[in-house]
């Protein structure tokens, strides 16, 4: 009879007998795919399969169709309810720094005028460059 195992890339056919395990399909499947035999997980109509198990113990009929899934590995840790708060709890604390305070009334005033008018350097045309300009005013001789 011939069974129909249904993966990831492609659909394989394979011929069994009544009295067959279904670890024959398993070591069919992981030597057409490749994988291990422990990684591969066979399941009909979404019930997983034993490799104990005979195929007569399923009253399959020519042209089931077995679904194949393979484990991954890892898994996401972040995002779950019972990981909450890991990545906060995980984070190294930071001792907080003093900021410098802002400069306020008379003394920013001050600032200003210093910034806009003492440091600012004429050029002979008569514009005004700021104190990061390239110009350079030319040496006297």
């Amino acid at each position: 009879m011939q069974i129909f195992v249904r993966g990831t890339a492609k659909l394989l056919a394979f011929d069994v007998e009544k009295d067959d395990t279904i670890q024959d399909v398993y070591e069919y499947i992981a030597q057409e795919s490749g994988y291990a035999i422990n990684d591969i997980l066979l399941s009909l109509h979404g019930t997983p399969l034993n490799y104990e198990q005979t195929i007569e113990e399923f009253d399959l009929v020519p042209g089931t169709i077995i679904d194949v899934n393979v484990k991954l590995l890892g898994g996401k840790t972040h995002g779950r309810i019972n990981h909450a708060g890991k990545v906060k709890n995980q984070t190294p604390k930071v001792p907080q720094t003093e900021k410098p305070k802002k400069k306020t009334g008379r003394a920013r005033r001050r600032e200003q005028y210093a910034q806009r008018f003492t440091s600012k350097v004429g050029s002979p045309e008569g514009f005004r460059r700021g104190p990061n300009s390239n110009y350079r005013l030319p040496a006297s001789s």
